[in-house]
């Protein structure tokens, strides 16, 4: 789903200075004043490398760059283009990159060029458990060098799937300036300070981030002057200030009927953008009856997928394809999943043994969706003779109580950065089944795909690692490991005065990239 656009240095702080921060800076004309409504009551830490909410992510899109990023408008990893690094190459083995920096690149507030020891202190920073909520990503690294002021070298221990897509300005990828970080200690957490086209200004608690234009961002002065992000966790208050022209872009809600109506409001664009969350039911195969294959695939055949997305809402959800949500890098739709067929279902299940259907126990969370879909599915299954008995707890008890293996059925709704090998890792590798020590979210205590999930980890060759991932998906289909139902996009409400300079179709960060070309008339 596509939305086309239209045509399209203060002064350095030290961590003492912080609380005069506006006399601190020149005024900026305000004439072209961006105001975003985001579904938070506040935000947390203001530092990339440790909040990982999608308030804080969106924010971070504006204040900050990664040696590579994700070309505006897109999510999935093929469309990485450069940022910091105008260029790079690697070792025949993968294992060793070298990334060549632009010249000239200035941090914010006067803390100087950004050079190779920015880089290389960023992501030693990003690799520590200590600063970071993201080492995991990075525990790959066997060293981070600067050769010279201009150059980063990457060494691996060992070949991953996507080296590239963990260093696009998202969570551990964005690059901080050392000084910075060094000078301000905690205090960065509530001044970041990047390389981003917008410069951090000011935070008022529970209500607003400013931000302000970066007049010597490395693409040119960003058009819009400010950006005020504002803090409106309800969504009817901010559907009413988007309406009355207070905002010029609302985070929205993944609903049919609020999808229509802000549709019908004068001067409003509704995007509905990627990555998709993958709503999938996880058939947990460590109890009887779903260790038999014809009941997992009965419960497949049971589920009409397309049913439950015109339920759903055809403008903001679309039909699943496979184990892997659509758009992802190394997604697969070969192998097609079962068809709708209540009928055949209960014939399987009397194959089974099971003549007069089963009864499956189902913790189920008490959130909006979650329960809503559930309840849903639930009626649908009964006319498969396959009756849900649904456990009704708070969200938190619900994660506790899945990861200890107290559910039948596992309906869970994920998104994860776009590249196969994550989701297939964190979902289907018996490595993270539940209960074990390297747990993760496999609740279905599939293993039908490790050979292939391994094996697409450390295969360099890009077409030979798309034909692993796909025959895992095949694998994990064919043993009906788990049923993908649907996947819901992110929404958002845009004044039609903002022309993006890009085709929206979505963003890694969940969030809308303002970049140096957009514009507001």
């Amino acid at each position: 789903m596509g939305l086309k656009s239209g045509s399209y240095g203060f002064a350095k702080l030290g961590a003492a200075a912080l609380v005069s921060l506006a006399l601190a800076q020149p005024s900026y004309a305000a004439d072209k004043v961006l105001r975003v409504g985001m579904a938070t009551g506040d935000i947390g830490k203001m530092d990339p490398h440790v909040a990982a909410g999608t308030p804080e992510k969106v924010l971070f899109t504006w204040l900050f760059n990664g040696l590579v990023r994700i070309k505006p408008g897109e999510s999935n990893p093929k469309y990485i283009e450069p940022d910091l690094a105008e260029s790079w190459e690697h070792s025949p083995d993968n294992l060793t990159w070298t990334f060549h920096l632009r010249k000239g690149v200035q941090c914010h507030g006067g803390y100087g060029e950004f050079t190779a020891e920015d880089a290389v202190y960023s992501l030693e920073r990003a690799a520590d458990p200590k600063r970071s909520s993201f080492s995991s990503d990075f525990k790959s690294i066997e060293s981070v060098t600067a050769p010279d002021k201009y150059t980063v070298k990457i060494a691996y221990k060992e070949h991953i799937p996507s080296v590239l897509g963990f260093l696009v300005n998202i969570q551990g990828g964005n690059m901080v300036c050392k000084k910075a970080a060094e000078e301000m200690g905690a205090d960065f957490a509530k001044h970041p300070i990047g390389t981003g086209p917008f410069m951090f200004k000011d935070y008022k608690p529970q209500q607003e981030v400013v931000l302000v234009a970066n007049p010597t961002y490395f693409r040119g002065k960003p058009n819009i002057d400010e950006i005020d992000y504002k803090f409106i966790q309800a969504i009817a208050s901010r559907d009413l200030a988007f309406e009355k022209g207070e905002l010029d872009m609302s985070y929205g809600q993944s609903d049919q009927a609020w999808y229509d109506r802000m549709k019908k409001l004068p001067h409003a664009v509704v995007a509905a953008t990627e990555p998709t969350e993958l709503y999938t039911v996880h058939i947990n195969q460590a109890h009887a009856p779903l260790d038999n294959l014809k009941v997992r695939q009965a419960i497949a055949m049971s589920i009409p997928r397309d049913a439950i997305v015109k339920y759903r809402g055809e403008k903001i959800a679309r039909e699943a394809k496979s184990v892997v949500p659509q758009g992802y890098l190394g997604y697969s739709d070969a192998e097609p999943l079962p068809a709708y067929d209540p009928k055949k279902a209960k014939a399987l299940l009397k194959e089974a043994g099971y003549p007069d259907g089963i009864k499956l126990t189902v913790v189920q969370t008490s959130l909006g969706i979650m329960r809503d879909t559930m309840e849903v599915l639930q009626g649908q299954m009964r006319k498969a003779g396959i009756d849900l008995d649904l456990q009704i707890v708070e969200h938190a008890t619900f994660h506790a109580d899945i990861r200890k293996d107290k559910s039948d059925l596992v309906l869970y709704a994920a998104s994860r950065f776009p590249i196969a090998d994550i989701y297939l890792s964190q979902f289907y590798d018996s490595a993270s089944i539940i209960g074990t020590p390297t747990a993760v979210a496999n609740f279905s205590h599939c293993n039908v795909a490790d050979d292939e999930i391994r094996a697409a980890r450390v295969e360099t060759d890009p077409d030979k690692q798309l034909a692993e991932w796909a025959l895992a998906q095949k694998k994990i289909i064919d043993a009906v490991c788990a049923v993908p139902v649907y996947e819901l996009f992110d929404a958002w409400a845009l004044s039609d005065k903002l022309k993006l300079g890009y085709e929206l179709k979505g963003a890694p960060t969940r969030g809308i990239p303002i970049t140096e070309a957009t514009v507001l008339d």
